[in-house]
């Protein structure tokens, strides 16, 4: 099965490219889902069709499904949440507060996206395409398996045996909310979910992130900031997708500043961006709802490329501790160390290799950090990373 991940800043079109993108796979014979995790439940709009949270069938071997990111997180997140506003409550927290502190920012776009999991299995579809969030903290936040794995496979077994124990001798002696077994099976069957979706999101040989952008320098900085950290957790782009670009015949003159600015921001997303392959929609001069504008749209963005192909294949940025330092791993194949630039300014990391020219948005690790030497071990380039000496006090 093919599952492909549509994300990008809020307002740039990444709902209506995601449901062309799968009108486009449904006409070439593919049985196509497209599930949306975005609250502001959008994807009804660009099909003009009422969607409810279980597939509904938009046209021949195309269904649509509009997740509700609430009910998920009442099926995933309750049992834990009713103890941790217990402790609250026990602590003097009044319940709506409780409540409110108890649900973290994006657990219900992660919850949403267990849904993956159940299309997945089920085997019911060909291609899976899902309209995420506007934000890259949904898929950043989905590394929580691999905090938990340590917690589920060291100190969870015991913690569960402890409490197990003292939870009679506790109720005694205090108030004292002491979780439960079905709390405990609870954040099990949380984790199992979640590490199986992140297998499903990672897999190379399955799932893509498609990044879609406007010819904007604030949305291009966003997508830059989404990319690094989509490499650094696995996520592998296969393509980057420019929407809203002004067309070539737009003439007037009111518009001809627009097209030299845009011309200036395409050029830095062929600078950031490349080689994933960058592909385009010109700005049209409706609304591109429906399921035949749809199909005008995406033979606009994919020409004669098979939208459900994997259209870009490379190993992902990757930071490892080295030391006292951090090393980036980039794969740059047919490079060399010669003609060589490498330098930072601020955030932004500015790399030349021959003709190939990359700049990337620092994570947070290494922003504190200054580079020290860059070397390639193969076909990878390693960047390292190191704090700068603390000046010597005199005395």
């Amino acid at each position: 099965m093919r599952v492909l991940l549509f994300t990008g800043k809020g307002g740039v079109g990444k709902t209506t490219v995601a449901a062309a993108t799968a009108v486009r796979a449904a006409d070439a014979g593919l049985r196509t889902l497209v599930m949306s995790t975005d609250p502001a439940h959008s994807l009804g709009d660009s099909y003009d069709e009422e969607i409810g949270s279980h597939p509904t069938q938009i046209a021949e071997r195309l269904w649509a499904q509009q997740i509700d990111a609430q009910e998920r997180l009442e099926d995933n997140w309750r049992e834990i949440q009713d103890y941790m506003i217990q402790l609250m409550n026990w602590a003097g927290t009044e319940t709506i507060q409780a409540e409110e502190l108890t649900v973290l920012p994006g657990l219900d776009e992660i919850f949403a996206l267990i849904d993956v999991k159940t299309h997945v299995q089920s085997g019911a579809y060909d291609v899976l395409i899902v309209d995420c969030a506007p934000t890259a903290e949904t898929l950043r936040l989905l590394s929580l398996p691999d905090v938990m794995q340590w917690y589920i496979e060291r100190i969870f077994p015991v913690e569960r045996r402890i409490v197990k124990t003292v939870r009679p001798l506790v109720s005694r002696v205090t108030s004292l909310p002491i979780a439960g077994d079905r709390v405990f099976e609870a954040v099990e069957r949380l984790h199992r979910n979640l590490d199986a979706v992140k297998k499903i999101l990672t897999d190379e040989a399955t799932s893509s992130v498609r990044l879609v952008v406007n010819p904007e320098k604030m949305v291009i900085a966003e997508a830059r900031r989404t990319y690094t950290y989509l490499g650094l957790f696995g996520y592998r782009v296969d393509a980057v997708i420019v929407n809203r670009v002004l067309p070539p015949d737009v003439t007037d003159p009111y518009f001809g500043k627009w097209k030299d600015i845009q011309a200036e921001h395409l050029a830095t997303v062929h600078e950031s961006f490349e080689p994933v392959p960058i592909l385009t929609s010109r700005l049209f001069d409706r609304e591109m709802i429906g399921v035949p504008l749809l199909e005008e749209m995406a033979t606009e963005i994919y020409g004669e490329l098979d939208a459900a192909d994997i259209l870009y294949r490379d190993d992902p940025i990757r930071v490892r501790k080295r030391g006292t330092g951090y090393v980036l791993v980039m794969r740059l194949p047919f490079a060399s160390r010669e003609d060589m630039d490498i330098h930072r300014r601020g955030e932004e990391l500015f790399i030349r290799v021959g003709a190939y020219k990359r700049n990337l948005i620092l994570p947070q690790s290494l922003k504190r950090m200054s580079v020290r030497e860059a070397n390639f071990a193969g076909d990878h380039l390693e960047i390292l990373f190191g704090r700068e000496p603390r000046p010597v006090e005199r005395s």
